[in-house]
């Protein structure tokens, strides 16, 4: 006797000629191909709306867009008074993507950030505990002043910046994506902030450094912000966008010995290794884990693509090893004491393992 349970007879899907893989195969490369070509001008698309509000800068917007088309964090380290907040507000604008921002205050707590859970009664009398979901709940989270509250509250980001999900009260909530943590600190010799735990630190993809700008550009933007609104910032791309972007980005290809001096540099800054240069064991504490090589190579894939080209060079692995590694190196009391700055060290660390390799 066999007994019908109720399952559906198991069909083998037909099989697909060489004809139409050929063309799938076909259609996918096309697809791919017109979103680098949305990426390539997109970037002179997202310059033109960002020069509406920002003067200069173009090393940090650049660094801003890589990790926004990579699909990774940011930590924008500046004096107040910069266009930190401005510049991520406005980029939130282009991308068409749900913003929220949250001022990083010394009694701010984490469940300000995560939300929390209220006893509500229902319709029936009865009362039940509910999830009240906090502004961390965004694809565009600008963690304003990030560094002004202790430790404690700064964790209360962990979760949603590696698993992008939160849970709270034994539930897990996921978050939409794309989701992204563009986090501003001061400078730690400010007064009032707090050192970021080194945990955290790790998550963010780079640490973009924004400074005054030059005499003239200064200029430009006290002439334009005392006289009319500037015109609208525009949306230009959508969350489905952003999120192709991600994947053409990990279709780029990179040589093995390019992806390998980006490795080489991450090891490089590690105290106390072998082969790990003598300056690096006088000024170094804690060097840069697997995660830095990580953000080369796809800092690398995005810059590669930004800038128009199909391939990864030593240049990209250059021109990101200072934002990827200045905030994964803990510098020792020596190299205080000595005047050695973090990109003193990484600039150090350039010329002994990328200087020796052919571009």
């Amino acid at each position: 006797m066999v007994l019908d349970l109720g399952v559906p007879p198991r069909t083998t899907p037909p099989a697909r000629s060489k004809e139409q893989t050929m063309s799938s195969d076909t259609v996918s490369i096309e697809a791919e191909a017109r979103v680098v070509e949305q990426i390539r001008e997109g970037r002179q698309a997202i310059e033109a709306e960002l020069a509406k509000v920002i003067v200069g800068q173009h090393d940090v917007i650049e660094q801003l867009l890589i990790c926004l088309v990579a699909g990774g964090h940011c930590l924008i380290t500046g004096a107040p008074g910069l266009a930190k907040t401005l510049l991520v507000s406005s980029v939130a604008q282009i991308f068409h993507l749900k913003f929220q921002r949250i001022q990083f205050t010394p009694d701010l707590m984490p469940s300000d950030i995560t939300g929390t859970e209220i006893l509500e009664e229902t319709a029936d009398g009865h009362r039940q505990m509910q999830f009240v979901k906090g502004p961390i709940f965004a694809n565009v989270i600008l963690a304003d002043e990030i560094n002004r509250t202790p430790p404690k509250t700064q964790a209360a980001l962990l979760e949603a910046m590696q698993e992008h999900q939160v849970t709270a009260g034994g539930h897990r909530f996921e978050l939409e994506e794309p989701f992204f943590v563009l986090a501003t600190q001061n400078p730690i010799e400010m007064e009032g902030t707090y050192p970021l735990p080194e945990a955290q630190l790790d998550r963010f993809m780079f640490n973009v450094l924004i400074d005054y700008l030059p005499a003239k550009d200064e200029l430009a933007v006290v002439m334009r912000t005392t006289a009319d609104r500037p015109e609208p910032i525009q949306p230009l791309f959508t969350g489905e966008d952003v999120l192709r972007f991600h994947a053409a980005v990990r279709h780029v290809p990179i040589a093995e010995e390019v992806a390998m001096a980006a490795v080489a540099l991450a090891a490089a800054s590690r105290p106390h290794r072998e082969g790990t240069p003598d300056f690096v064991n006088q000024w170094v504490s804690w060097g840069a884990g697997l995660r830095a090589a990580q953000t080369m190579v796809l800092g690398g894939k995005a810059r590669a693509l930004l800038a128009g080209r199909a391939h990864v060079t030593f240049d990209d692995i250059r021109a990101l090893a200072r934002p990827a590694l200045r905030h994964r190196i803990l510098l020792s009391y020596k190299a205080e004491a000595e005047g050695i700055s973090v990109d003193d060290c990484i600039d150090r660390l350039i010329g002994h393992v990328l200087d020796s390799r052919k571009s």
